[in-house]
């Protein structure tokens, strides 16, 4: 077993008064060493080498005093000897060492003095021999123990991941797959943690199992693990007195993680040797968070191609749990702190039993990363409390209290829905190793040991479908404080039918539920959940939730029936990973909580960059667009989609849509190999313009028979030809109406045919330009549906929309196609607020609007993409572009506007005044406006 630290500190001095005096490198070094080590209890040879040989320095060859590889190398000096060369030398010996045989430690000593370098920590102590006593936990990694800073994507998780990834591939190649090998998996990266964290002590003991008591074939190895894991499920009581004595060295862990038994996979040469360089690894630098989800990436070879894709980094989590409780808590604590009266005490005390107390639930808590993180922060915070209360029982000359006494906080305040069991057993296992840690970072605080072996609590994840599971039966509601995590993202589109049919039943919309996306299943399901307690919500999303026509279908719910109110949101940033094969997704965070407890101030953070830091502002009320709600009467506002201009304007409409599988469609070389055999044709093919073709340029064309004379058509067999191909399309499609089209194959099913200019604004544009990139075409030009036509517009309508007005109201309020902006008729232009002036104010505009189009041009053989891309704009455009921007500004409001989020809240500030007359029987009457 371990040694106390007590135990150590009593060894340190009696070390010291031994060694005090003595200082010849040559003759010494080793039994020095020897003996320091042995003040921890950790024979030096089972470790480190000394003078260990370096290679690559040039011309020279050097050795090493005292090397521990991936942990710790030793420059020893004669006492009285200048330390600073010794850490030159001790530096010069990094570039022939490999990069995984590379300390973190550094320590420098003349026998009578010693330095030590956390280079990890970038941390330094110097203290003399004599005082080694008073030090000893800054030599904690000697036994497993030492301070660890959390960074997002370490490569040491990577690393590690890989190395399991190897091991994983040769068991599954033999045939050993399924629920053995992720049990298999998870338990032995439990024993290469514990083998270099303490857990396992002495340090190495599996590896020097697995290296010294297994034969080199693997032929005897998975029976020596099967008999570990089965002496780690078995208290030190109840093992056979006979049992080997290697084995009896492990202890009592259990925690369920060893219960269950399982086949155990045959070994071959191959397969032992990846294993044991497993657990010649370093692990105890890895982050549990982390290295849960690259964990389970290992269980696909595709994902395992692309290391960290579904890694969510910890500054993200941050995002997260800090509003939802963790700054609440630390200011809490803060004042607590900070008081001087008699009270003080008490209250702290409260406070530490109401942190334990507290529950945390992630209903899709995948490899636990957000209760992990959650729980090491909870854990830093109490360790920071029992600092606090340790000073009173100091000041009272009472006996200090155990390391196990102090601390309250467990894992199984911890809980979780998983709908995969690998995952789910690896978020309860990396709970574990958490705790472990955080054990580790008590006892060095207070120099105590402590070990929570065996594992008596566990956390309580459950393997099922959230979707699915009563979540009372997991954790009461009246139990529960936080309910948070991030839920799967998937596309009203791209749902299985029962992924569709959860939506709808939960969302109780009926048929209407299908265009919501996955997510908002876990954000209604949990707004049901918390009116049955207390519990505040933190969920991420995508940004789909505050846009578009889901905002109007899913916040009603939220607020309307499950009294809830927005208490804090980050509006819309990059969500992703650092790592190779990274997958950034474009998210918000909002927070909920019930309305009853809703805080008076709420946190709205915005990105000015995606990729960049937020900053803060304070709010009496959100909208669910995640804006300023302060300023309307119901802040609950959203925006519904309407099937009529709500502003005046007139009608736009959609594109033609032929629905002819393709056969009246021609790139333009095949409209020349058509015209070559069909010259009569030649009138009938017409351009044919989408949004590609509008944005990019290109070359496509379209049949236009809808007045094509019969006798005409009988004199070209190839269109007729075309004709037969779209009828037997349209009667061939599951769809009634379609089979309807088949009776009339010159017509499309939408006719969009213009005969003067007309106005075409894109259905899809990309999220990085400023501008959606309006404009007009001609006849004989035909627009696709992948447009939106507005026949007869004039040159300030023009102004309006492409003025970033429009564009703040298409970004916030519209939907998105991936990240791309959408436009839509009912939802953007029929409800887009016009500015309350007369017409003759608008007439101003268009001098300009014509400056745009004049400016775009003089820059003739560019495509509206070149125009409009951000980077390339030419700068007569901008100009163009801002003088009517500023125009449009003031036609609202005199002062103009500094930013899109002044715009639109001050849109959805006209929007409430235009909406709210209609729930009226007065309400009077909106003219079209001729613009």
């Amino acid at each position: 077993m371990r040694l106390s630290w007590n135990e150590i500190r009593a060894r340190a001095a009696t070390f010291a008064a031994e060694w005090a005096g003595e200082g010849y490198e040559k003759g010494q070094t080793q039994l020095f060493y020897r003996d320091f080590f042995e003040v921890f209890g950790v024979p030096v040879r089972r470790v480190a080498s000394f003078e260990e040989p370096v290679k690559n320095l040039g011309d020279r060859r050097g050795f090493i005093d005292l090397f521990w590889k991936g942990v710790l190398l030793v420059e020893q000096k004669s006492a009285g000897r200048d330390l600073k060369k010794a850490k030159t030398q001790a530096l010069d010996y990094f570039p022939g060492l490999k990069d995984a045989d590379l300390p973190r430690y550094i320590l420098l000593s003349d026998f009578q003095t010693f330095e030590l370098y956390d280079l990890e920590e970038d941390d330094a102590v110097f203290f003399p021999l004599a005082d080694l006593p008073r030090h000893v936990e800054k030599l904690g990694f000697i036994l497993g123990v030492q301070k660890r800073s959390f960074k997002d994507q370490d490569p040491v998780n990577i690393d590690a991941s890989e190395l399991v990834g190897k091991l994983h591939d040769a068991l599954e190649e033999v045939g050993y797959t399924g629920h053995d090998l992720e049990q298999f998996l998870v338990r032995t990266v439990f024993c290469l943690f514990a083998d270099d964290t303490g857990i396992f002590e002495p340090r190495d003991i599996f590896l020097d199992l697995l290296e010294n008591r297994t034969r080199e074939d693997g032929s005897d190895l998975g029976g020596w693990l099967a008999q570990l894991f089965q002496v780690l499920n078995t208290p030190e009581d109840n093992r056979p007195r006979n049992l080997d004595a290697d084995l009896a060295r492990f202890p009592y862990v259990n925690g369920d993680l060893f219960r269950a038994p399982l086949l155990i996979p045959s070994f071959d040469t191959e397969m032992r040797a990846r294993l044991i360089a497993a657990c010649q690894f370093d692990w105890s630098g890895i982050s549990p968070a982390i290295f849960g989800s690259l964990f389970q990436s290992v269980m696909d070879k595709n994902e395992r191609r692309a290391q960290g894709a579904h890694y969510t980094t910890e500054k993200n989590i941050l995002k997260v749990i800090e509003p939802l409780f963790l700054s609440d808590l630390r200011g809490e604590f803060e004042r607590l702190k900070a008081r001087k009266d008699s009270r003080r005490r008490t209250e702290l005390q409260a406070f530490h039993r109401r942190l334990a107390a507290m529950t945390f639930f992630d209903p899709a808590c995948g490899c636990g990363n957000f209760l992990i993180i959650a729980y090491r922060e909870l854990r830093t915070l109490e360790i920071e409390l029992i600092r606090e209360l340790r000073v009173y029982r100091a000041s009272e000359d009472q006996k200090e209290l155990d390391a196990a006494d102090l601390s309250l906080l467990n894992v199984d305040q911890f809980y979780g829905i998983e709908i995969g069991e690998f995952p789910a057993r690896i978020a309860e296992t990396a709970l574990w190793m958490m705790d472990h840690i955080m054990n580790n970072r008590l006892s060095l605080e207070f120099g105590q040991s402590f070990v929570r072996i065996p594992l008596r609590k566990s956390p309580h994840i459950i393997h099922g479908d959230a979707l699915e599971t009563d979540w009372a039966n997991v954790l009461p509601p009246e139990r529960c404080n936080f309910v948070f995590g991030n839920p799967p993202f998937i596309g009203a589109k791209y749902q299985k039918d029962e992924q569709r049919a959860q939506v709808r039943r939960i969302a109780v919309l009926g048929k209407t539920g299908g265009t919501l996306d996955y997510v908002t299943a876990w954000f209604i399901k949990a707004g049901d959940y918390a009116r049955g307690g207390k519990a505040a919500i933190g969920f991420v999303s995508t940004n789909s939730i505050s846009q578009g026509e889901q905002a109007a279908q899913l916040w009603p719910l939220l607020f309307d029936r499950c009294k809830l109110e927005i208490s804090f949101a980050h509006r819309t940033f990059a969500w992703g990973s650092d790592a190779r094969g990274k997958a950034h997704v474009h998210v918000v965070i909002i927070g909920l909580a019930q309305r009853v407890a809703a805080p008076k101030d709420r946190l709205l953070f915005s990105y000015d960059n995606i990729n960049g830091e937020p900053h803060v502002s304070t709010h009496t009320a959100l909208s669910p667009y995640l804006f300023d709600a302060s300023a309307l009467a119901d802040p609950h506002l959203v925006v519904r989609e309407t099937a009529r201009p709500l502003n005046g304007l007139p009608k736009l409409i959609i594109g033609s849509k032929p629905i002819d599988g393709g056969h009246f469609i021609f790139s333009g070389a095949e409209r020349e190999e058509f015209l070559a055999a069909e010259p009569g044709a030649a009138p009938f093919l017409r351009p044919y313009v989408g949004s590609q073709e509008f944005l990019n340029g290109g070359d496509r064309w379209i049949l236009a028979l809808h007045d094509a004379p019969p006798e005409v058509l009988n004199t070209l067999p190839r269109v007729k030809e075309c004709i037969a191909k779209v009828r037997a399309v349209r009667l061939k499609s599951n769809s009634k109406p379609t089979q309807a089209l088949a009776a009339t194959p010159t017509r499309y099913h939408v006719n969009v045919i213009p005969t003067a200019p007309f106005l075409v604004v894109p259905k899809v544009s990309s999220e990085r330009r400023e501008y959606v990139p309006i404009g007009w075409l001609e006849p004989p030009t035909i627009p696709s549906d992948l447009v939106f036509v507005l026949n007869d517009a004039t040159k300030p309508l023009f102004g309006l929309l492409t003025s970033a007005m429009h564009m703040s109201w298409l970004r916030h309020i519209g939907g998105r196609l991936k990240s791309d902006y959408r436009y839509a008729i009912g939802l953007v232009y029929n409800t887009f607020p016009l500015p309350p002036v007369l017409e003759s104010d608008l007439v101003k505009l268009e001098p300009l609007a014509q400056a745009v189009l004049d400016a775009r041009a003089s820059h003739v053989g560019a495509t509206l993409a070149d125009l409009y891309d951000p980077d390339a704009m030419p700068t007569n455009m901008r100009r163009a572009h801002q003088a009517l921007d500023r125009a449009v500004d003031r036609l609202y409001r005199k002062k103009g506007f500094t930013s899109d989020r002044e715009r639109v809240e001050h849109l959805l500030a006209m929007y409430e005044k235009i909406t709210a007359p209609l729930a009226t029987p007065a309400a009077p009457k909106i003219r079209k406006r001729r613009i």
